[in-house]
């Protein structure tokens, strides 16, 4: 494999970990330890509505209890919330914004999610306010980049080069929100830049936002993002055939790890997941699966 040099976790810290982030840490472990990467603990807590500190503290929790290494960044709460937080990197982004809209690549936009909802059958974002050169300095404004419809884009992946378009939920995304925080868009990409990362593990479900990130990364100046490794893994349904959401308690590993399971069950129990036979007792025990997918 492709050696690469830095990769990272990502939690979002708005519920209690469940399975399907164990596998997702899982598979970037493996993958990162196939290509001599190191890997980098970053928490994204850029929805401060929806951040905990004790879903924070939940994530420490999890990768010691379940002894996931990673070599770079917080190791408590405390640390995290010092050096570590995306209120540490608040100037990134206004410089990352500022570049977008010095290129013409931003607008503002004053329309609510439901009236989005209403202009399209979709809830796709029809350009509404494209031309309506409102304000960018208004209050309860969001600040827009430019995607067209199924942009079409290169990407990078394990398996080589792909070309995919971008999905019409995420049509002009937005960057900045009426809150004035950056979204996670936005952020991720700044993030990923900053810390050098290199090698991005994330659920198929995040394809698109792989796609629109390579967008907003083209227009940020000379950069490498879009030069990046990316693998999307599988995701771990439900007995519903849905992904796994942090608000069903009885597939996080708190409650799991409260309920008097040992690592090794929780090993047991995504491994039937995935309906693998053979026995589980170790993140290493992972690797063929994690690896082939």
């Amino acid at each position: 494999m492709e050696k690469h040099h830095l990769t990272r976790y990502a939690p979002t810290p708005s519920g209690f970990l469940h399975l399907g982030n164990v596998f997702s840490f899982l598979n970037t472990y493996h993958l990162a330890k196939a290509s001599k990467a190191k890997i980098l603990l970053r928490i994204d807590d850029y929805d401060q509505e929806r951040a905990k500190k004790k879903y924070i503290q939940d994530i420490f929790d999890t990768l010691d209890f379940l002894e996931i290494p990673f070599d770079l960044g917080p190791k408590t709460l405390k640390e995290f919330e010092s050096n570590y937080s995306f209120k540490n990197r608040r100037a990134n982004y206004t410089k990352a914004l500022e570049t977008l809209k010095a290129k013409n690549m931003l607008f503002a936009c004053d329309c609510s999610r439901k009236k989005v909802e209403r202009m399209h059958p979709k809830g796709f974002y029809t350009g509404f306010c494209q031309k309506r050169n409102l304000d960018f300095n208004l209050s309860a404004i969001n600040w827009r980049a430019k995607l067209p419809f199924h942009h079409p884009i290169k990407i990078k992946t394990t398996d080589g080069w792909e070309s995919g378009k971008t999905p019409g939920i995420l049509n002009d995304i937005i960057v900045k929100k009426k809150d004035g925080l950056p979204s996670y868009q936005l952020a991720s990409v700044v993030d990923d830049l900053t810390f050098g990362i290199d090698l991005i593990v994330r659920g198929k479900d995040l394809w698109g936002s792989s796609l629109a990130q390579i967008h907003i990364a083209n227009h940020l100046g000379q950069n490498t993002f879009g030069q990046n490794t990316f693998h999307h893994h599988e995701l771990i349904k439900n007995a519903k055939n849905r992904k796994l959401s942090k608000s069903a308690g009885d597939t996080s590993i708190q409650f799991l790890r409260k309920s008097g399971k040992k690592k090794s069950d929780v090993f047991r129990l995504l491994a039937d997941q995935l309906e693998i036979k053979q026995p589980i007792e170790s993140i290493e025990d992972f690797s063929n699966y994690c690896l082939q997918k």
